[in-house]
């Protein structure tokens, strides 16, 4: 198991790869205490299931470039909830709808708030 700090990391990198891909509504939530194996869930919506698959895609990339290693990737084909396991770290993107309807905030509401912040260069890209 990865250490809490690279799991952060990767949380960074995701991010900042979602908002470069106009993710929205961004939530970390530290799932480390129900869930032994995982340490953090980031949540992400697109507006569109190409969004939802360009932003998924680009965070796939940006963190297998960075040497972290998916272990599983789900729901590309469709593009309405694409879920990227890469252990520590495991990324949801949402389609609007879907993210409503799982309500996953709601169901892992007992979960802490990862705070994040966003690279200069992704916050720019989210004011543009």
């Amino acid at each position: 198991m990865q250490s809490p700090e690279t799991a952060e990391e990767m949380l960074q990198l995701a991010a900042d790869a979602a908002v470069s891909k106009g993710g929205e509504d961004l939530v970390a939530l530290n799932v480390s205490e129900p869930l032994p194996l995982v340490d953090i869930f980031l949540l992400v919506t697109g507006n569109s299931e190409r969004n939802v698959a360009a932003i998924a895609d680009e965070i796939e990339d940006r963190l297998i470039e960075a040497g972290h290693k998916r272990v599983r990737r789900e729901g590309r084909a469709e593009a309405r909830w694409v879920l990227l396991d890469f252990g520590d770290l495991i990324v949801h993107v949402f389609h609007q709808e879907e993210r409503v309807y799982y309500g996953l905030e709601r169901l892992w509401k007992d979960c802490p708030v990862v705070p994040f912040e966003l690279s200069e260069s992704a916050a720019a890209a989210d004011r543009d």
